[in-house]
C-alpha cells in the first residue's frame, strides 16, 4: 500500500446519484486524508437499514450523489497529518459515530454522544475543511454519516475509527460497528438485566435480536419476544429468545398479555422497531417498583410519547441509548473480544453474502425484509 500514500486512489465505488434508484458502480477519485484523517482499503460492508432509509430520501434532506455505507471493516492504507494512534496496516471498523475524547461527552462515563464527531446525516463533506473526498471527473460525490463504506477506499475522521484485534474475522466482525452493537449494548449497558431475570424484546430484526443476544449473555431466564411478523419467531430461538408475544393473536393492548404472563410485568423492556405504540407497550409493560425500559428504535418526527405519569411514580424508568452507549473508540474493540472469546454469537446474523458488483441484490433483499445482515466482498 505504501505507493498509494500521499496519491489520489481511483478505485470502484457504489454510488447512490438519486433516491430510491439503484446504485452505479462507478469509478472514483479517492483524496489522500487530511489533517486529522485516515483512508481505509474496505474489505467487506454490510447493508443496514439506515442505508436504505437515506438511498429512499423519503423522510429527510436528500443528498446526491452520494456513497453510502456505514456498516464495514477494513485496514488502514494511510494516516493524514496528527494522527497518531493509528498506522497503516492497522485492522478497524469504522463507525457512523465518534469520539474525539476531548468534548465534555468524551469526557463523561456516561455519554458516548461526541460533541464533535456524533452522527450527521445532512454533511456530505468532511469537517476539516468542508470538501469532500470522493470525486468523478472532478465534481465531488458526497459522504455519508462520515463512512462511506461502499467504496473500496475511503477517508474517515480518526475519530470514527476503531482499532480492533488484528486476529478478528473481518467479515464477521464488521457488524459490530452499528446495528449488532446498537441492540447488544442497550441491554447490556443501558438496561443490564441481572441472571435470572425477565427481559421483553419489541421487534425482532438484527437489532432486537442482538438486544436478546445480551439478554441472553446478561443470563435472562426468560427472554420474551414481541413481533407483528411470526415467521420471526423460529429463527428468534438461536438469540436466546424463549417465548413470543404477536400482539395481532390479541384483543388487549399487549403491554397488559405480557403483564399477565409474568406476574405484573418484566424487568427489562428493550424497544427495537421505532414505533410509537411499541415504545409506550414497552415502557407499561415493565413491573412496578423496579422494571426499566429502553428505547433504540427512532420514531418518526411527529411522533409523541404518551403515558400516565403514575408509571412513573410506581418507579418503572425509561431510557434512551444511542449506539448502545458504546464509545467507538474506547469500547468497540472490548466488543470483539466477545467475539474472539466466544462469550458473543456473531455467525447467526449473517444469513447472506455478496460480490460488490452484486450489491443492489443486498438492497433487494432487506427491502424484502429476508435474511439479517447480508455482508458484501469487496474484493473478487
Amino acid at each position: 500500500m505504501s505507493t498509494t500514500v500521499g496519491q489520489v486512489i481511483r478505485c470502484k465505488a457504489a454510488v447512490a446519484w438519486e433516491a430510491g434508484k439503484p446504485l452505479v458502480m462507478e469509478e472514483v477519485d479517492v483524496a489522500p486524508p487530511q489533517k486529522m484523517e485516515v483512508r481505509l482499503k474496505i474489505l467487506y460492508t454490510s447493508l443496514c437499514h439506515t442505508d436504505v432509509y437515506f438511498w429512499e430520501a423519503k423522510g429527510q434532506n436528500p443528498v446526491f450523489p452520494r456513497i453510502l455505507g456505514h456498516e464495514a471493516a477494513g485496514i488502514v492504507e494511510s494516516v493524514g497529518e496528527g494522527v497518531t494512534e493509528l498506522a497503516p496496516g492497522d485492522h478497524v471498523l469504522p463507525v457512523f459515530t465518534g469520539e474525539c475524547k476531548d468534548c465534555a461527552h468524551c469526557k463523561s462515563e456516561e455519554s458516548n454522544m461526541c460533541s464533535l464527531l456524533r452522527i450527521n446525516t445532512d454533511r456530505g463533506v468532511m469537517i476539516n475543511d468542508g470538501q469532500s473526498r470522493f470525486s468523478i471527473n472532478g465534481k465531488p460525490i458526497y459522504h455519508f454519516v462520515g463512512t462511506s463504506t461502499f467504496s473500496e477506499y475511503t477517508v474517515v475522521h480518526v475519530g470514527c475509527v476503531a482499532k480492533i484485534n488484528p486476529l478478528a474475522p473481518l467479515d464477521k466482525v464488521c457488524v459490530l460497528s452499528c446495528g449488532i452493537s446498537t441492540g447488544l449494548g442497550a441491554t447490556l449497558n443501558v438496561a443490564k438485566p441481572t441472571k435470572g431475570s425477565s427481559v421483553a424484546i419489541f421487534g425482532l430484526g438484527a437489532v432486537g435480536l442482538a438486544a436478546a443476544e445480551g439478554a441472553r449473555i446478561a443470563g435472562a431466564s426468560r427472554i420474551i419476544g414481541v413481533d407483528l411478523n411470526a415467521s420471526r419467531f423460529e429463527q428468534a430461538k438461536k438469540f436466546g429468545v424463549t417465548e413470543f408475544v404477536n400482539p395481532k393473536d390479541y384483543s388487549k393492548p399487549v403491554q397488559e398479555v405480557i403483564a399477565e404472563m409474568t406476574d405484573g410485568g418484566v424487568d427489562r423492556s428493550v424497544e427495537c422497531t421505532g414505533h410509537i405504540d411499541a415504545m409506550i407497550s414497552a415502557f407499561e409493560c415493565v413491573h412496578d417498583g423496579w422494571g426499566v425500559a429502553v428505547l433504540v428504535g427512532v420514531p418518526h418526527k411527529e411522533a409523541v410519547f404518551k403515558t400516565h405519569p403514575m408509571n412513573f411514580l410506581n418507579e418503572r424508568t425509561l431510557k434512551g441509548t444511542f449506539f448502545g452507549n458504546y464509545k467507538p473508540r474506547s469500547d468497540i474493540p472490548s466488543v470483539v473480544e466477545k467475539y474472539m472469546n466466544k462469550e458473543l454469537e456473531l455467525d447467526k446474523f449473517i444469513t447472506h453474502t455478496l460480490p460488490f458488483a452484486e450489491i443492489n441484490k443486498a438492497f433487494d433483499l432487506m427491502l424484502k425484509g429476508e435474511g439479517l445482515r447480508c455482508i458484501i466482498t469487496m474484493e473478487d
